[in-house]
């Protein structure tokens, strides 16, 4: 477990979140998840801190409006997500691209964790996810 830290690209929005990236990353194959290149650590909410830009925080809900996408309104990186699963409670999902001192390495070490998002299948990964 190591505290890591992250921003927007403009800088606006800054959060520290404790992750063990050893433990592993995902990867989903649903629509926005494709559209965005997800890359995710995921966290409990006790895990995760915003420490900066709270005013320019965007929030985008679609389909069920179950999980909520939060984004920079100024420069429109995704940093986070947030949501509940049967499997994990609550959770924080952080953009791994937007942490800013997650050595290479680090990154390069993680395991990755496929979901068939696209199928509402979070059991079994899809069947090709070298697009994810």
């Amino acid at each position: 477990m190591k505290t890591y830290h992250g921003s927007c690209h403009c800088g606006a929005l800054r959060y520290e979140a404790d992750i063990d990236l050893a433990a592993g990353t995902i990867k989903c194959n649903c629509t926005i998840c494709t559209k965005m290149r997800f890359w995710a650590a995921v966290v409990p909410p006790s895990q995760f801190r915003l420490l900066e830009g709270a005013q320019a925080l965007g929030e985008y809900r679609f389909h069920t409006r179950r999980d909520g996408h939060y984004f920079c309104r100024n420069c429109g990186i995704n940093v986070f997500s947030t949501g509940e699963s049967p499997a994990m409670g609550p959770f924080v999902a952080v953009t791994v691209a937007s942490l800013d001192d997650a050595p290479v390495e680090e990154l390069i070490a993680a395991p990755v964790r496929y979901f068939d998002g696209r199928n509402d299948n979070w059991t079994t990964p899809p069947a090709e996810v070298r697009h994810l």
